[in-house]
């Protein structure tokens, strides 16, 4: 089928052609730091401009090609991207709130440490002294006194 048109063969071959082209020219890159004695450098040019041949050779780039210009793919990232913006927002939304559950009926009165101390339990004022709960200072301010403060 001699003269048949195919919109994804060329594609395919200008891909590969700018992946082969960007090799070449880093390896030539990494041929003039060698020549100028930075090894390092160098291997580390070199092993970055063999990555686009070898995306060529495994069959990636098709791959990739096909999905840039298939609409499913991009609806597909659409869906992804959307994902991940529901993702991140309900993590900004907990952080906001500071981990804290959401209660339906208020805080529960019960809802205290097991191994907390007793004055941590509630604050009730002495019976008898007709003082609303938590305005007992009395020992607070002889603890003071006491250090000089």
């Amino acid at each position: 089928m001699e003269g048949t048109y195919h919109p994804d063969l060329e594609d395919r071959m200008l891909a590969e052609t700018i992946c082969s082209a960007v090799s070449v020219a880093g390896l030539g890159i990494a041929a003039i730091t060698a020549y100028r004695k930075r090894f390092l450098s160098a291997a580390r040019i070199a092993a970055y401009s063999l990555v686009p041949i070898g995306l060529v050779m495994t069959g990636a780039v098709e791959w990739l090609v096909d999905t840039a210009f298939s609409p499913v793919a991009w609806a597909g990232f659409g869906v992804l991207g959307a994902a991940w913006l529901l993702f991140l927002s309900t993590r900004a939304v907990e952080r906001r709130r500071g981990g804290r559950k959401e209660t339906t009926g208020g805080a529960e009165p019960g809802a205290v440490a097991p191994a907390a101390s007793s004055p941590s339990r509630a604050v009730t004022a002495k019976p008898g002294t007709g003082k609303p709960a938590g305005e007992d200072f009395s020992d607070i301010e002889a603890i003071l006194k006491k250090h000089g403060i």
